[in-house]
């Protein structure tokens, strides 16, 4: 490609590929990582998808450390559902935000997905029983 003269007699370079550069400069917001409130709100007001993802694994945590255990485990991992959610409907959700949104959406839904499995399957009694995950415990404890 040619080069743009300027004014003053200098030329931008151009470039000649559209693949990302080698050596980045700087880093780019993750995809929705504006303000998920517009600038007059308070700061907390802003960020309100993070706080309401952390709100309920504080609560989880809370309840696991009242020895509910698996309730709490539960509240945690519909927390990090809802994450998964929120990142997937709402154009901006603020520090929500880390990847691009499908990687959001992936990490948060199978991580939710799978805590909420194991709070339903901890023993004793557990409230769900899937028969080959007992085959792939005897397999690999031997």
């Amino acid at each position: 490609m040619a080069a743009e003269a300027h004014s003053d007699g200098a030329s931008e370079p151009q470039r000649s590929s559209r693949r990302f550069p080698t050596l980045t400069r700087d880093t780019a917001r993750p995809e929705g990582g504006g303000r998920a409130a517009s600038g007059g709100f308070p700061a907390p007001a802003r960020q309100w998808p993070l706080l309401t993802v952390m709100g309920g694994v504080a609560v989880g945590v809370l309840l696991v450390a009242l020895d509910a255990f698996r309730i709490g485990a539960l509240v945690i991992g519909l927390a990090l559902l809802a994450g998964a959610v929120l990142r997937r409907v709402l154009p901006a959700v603020g520090m929500l935000a880390v990847r691009s949104r499908f990687t959001d959406m992936l990490t948060y839904g199978v991580l939710g997905f799978v805590i909420v499995m194991l709070a339903l399957m901890v023993q004793p009694k557990p409230w769900i029983h899937i028969p080959f995950l007992d085959d792939i415990v005897h397999f690999t404890v031997r």
